[in-house]
Formats: C-alpha cells, structure tokens, sequence
C-alpha cells in the first residue's frame, strides 16, 4: 500500500497529513488559510494522489508557519509512500495553461532535494494570502520529499492564475512521477541501485 500518515507538531504548528498515492484524488484539507485550502486541493486532485490535511497553526501571527509546516509535512509523507520507488516512473513534467499563465513544472524524485523557482507574482497578495509563500510551500516539499523540482512561469499577469497553474503543474508532474511504469517491473529507475 503507497500509502502514509506524518504528524509533525512545533509551538507554531500542529499538522497531521496522510497520502495515498494510489487514490482518485479525494482531497480534504483545512489549514485555516482558504487560499492555500484551494490549492491544496488542486494538488490532490490534479495529481490522483488522495490527500487529508489537518493544520492548526499561528494564524495571528501570519500564514508562514503553517503553509511551511504543511509542506514539510506533506514532502515526508510523499517520500515515506513512494518508498524505494522500484517500478515507478520516477520522473515527470507538464507545461500548464491557465487563462493567462502557462507554468512549466518538471521533477524527479531523485532524494536530491532541489528547487528551481523562476516564478514572479504582480501582487504582494492573493486576497489576503501572501503570494511569497507559494515558494516557500515548494521548497519545503522538495527539501522534505526528497524531489528535485524546477518550476518555470513562462506567461501570466494574474498572481491567482500563476499560482494555481503552479500546483496544478506540478500535481500533473508528481502524478506521472509517482506511477507504476508498466515496462519496469520491480527495477528501480536508477543505474545507481539506490535512490
């Protein structure tokens, strides 16, 4: 069963996350911050991969801690269901058109943990959510996933456009990434025999 569940609790945030990389993208998530809720569930659903996240958080504070937080938590479970990743495809990538935006995402769960984010917001906000921590979502799930991830706006002038072409691309990259590959059996994806 691909399949995991992290808690990860600080003096800033109490977060439960489980995955099941084998799902339908079913997705239920509440962290308290409605924008990154919305997004969240584009990742689920976009990448097949069921997600449930629960966040508490210090929200007086502002919204850094738990979308950090979450995607510390989120990278962990990802790289505890992938497991020694024999006979997944390992990588992946998907160019994604949103209204005015086009994001490019591409990502191999190599256990090399890398983000390349050549992304620029017009606004400082979407709504009330700071658009700065769209990054720091992805870099603390490829730190914490193990994934190298490269993502590239090539177009966009709306901040919400750009940001959910984002998830999505990166959700369609992690689904390919992810899958079982039909022609590997068993084989791991690496001339290393490690990953």
């Amino acid at each position: 069963m691909r399949q995991a569940e992290i808690t990860r609790n600080t003096a800033e945030t109490q977060i439960s996350v489980s995955v099941n990389l084998d799902g339908t993208g079913s997705y239920d998530n509440q962290t308290g911050v409605g924008f990154f809720d919305h997004m969240l569930d584009q990742l689920s659903r976009h990448s097949m991969i069921d997600i449930t996240v629960r966040a508490t958080g210090d929200l007086h504070i502002d919204d850094h801690h738990t979308v950090e937080d979450t995607g510390i938590a989120l990278g962990q479970a990802l790289a505890e269901a992938v497991g020694d990743k024999r006979g997944i495809r390992r990588y992946g990538e998907c160019h994604l058109p949103m209204d005015d935006a086009q994001v490019r995402a591409a990502l191999d769960l190599s256990a090399r943990p890398f983000l390349v984010w050549n992304v620029e917001f017009p606004t400082a906000k979407i709504g009330t959510f700071d658009t700065e921590l769209v990054r720091e979502f992805f870099q603390a799930l490829a730190t914490h996933g193990g994934i190298t991830l490269h993502i590239d706006q090539l177009h966009g002038f709306n901040s919400h456009h750009i940001a959910e072409a984002a998830f999505k691309a990166v959700a369609r990259a992690l689904r390919i990434a992810v899958e079982p590959d039909p022609r590997a059996g068993n084989a791991l994806p690496s001339t290393k025999g490690a990953l």
